[in-house]
């Protein structure tokens, strides 16, 4: 497919209110998304989550979360006392940005807000989770490559 014809469906893209475009030309296929603000999009399928800034919506309050370690629920006083950031989105967890790289925290290590703590993949979308709360990580909830459900618990920060 021609380099003008994408740039032409970009364009359009960018001046409708549509969200996303297909299209396909014999056996070529371009899709095209637009990804709301302060979202992460990967065009292509990737070997390994990448780092990209973004700002996780605001963790809520702890409620009966699932320890992902026994494979079952924890209750509120099995978990250390803390800030509980819970998973905004449905998908897998990733704790480091590559399967070759370290993880970015662990347990004992000094986080600031808004730091990553790891990465949520969903539809091919890659999604940093974020400190929301400066502290020292005191539990990990999740394991890379886990899949997780929205609003599990991740990481408990005191």
């Amino acid at each position: 497919m021609d380099l003008r014809k994408i740039k032409k469906l970009i364009d359009l893209l960018e001046e409708s209110n549509l969200a996303e475009i297909e299209i396909k030309e014999g056996e070529e296929s371009v899709r095209l998304a637009r990804v709301p603000r302060g979202g992460v999009a990967v065009a292509a399928p990737m070997v390994a989550p990448m780092h990209v800034e973004h700002r996780a919506p605001a963790a809520m309050p702890m409620a009966g979360p699932t320890d992902a370690a026994s494979g079952g629920s924890a209750k509120p006083s099995d978990l250390p006392e803390g800030h509980v950031v819970r998973a905004p989105m449905v998908g897998t967890f990733y704790a480091s940005p590559a399967p070759d790289k370290p993880s970015f925290v662990s347990v004992g290590q000094a986080v600031k807000a808004g730091e990553t703590l790891g990465i949520i993949e969903a539809m091919k979308m890659f999604n940093p989770i974020e400190a929301d709360v400066s502290g020292t990580v005191l539990k990990i909830l999740v394991e890379s490559g886990q899949p997780i459900e929205f609003d599990e618990p991740l990481f408990v920060i005191g």
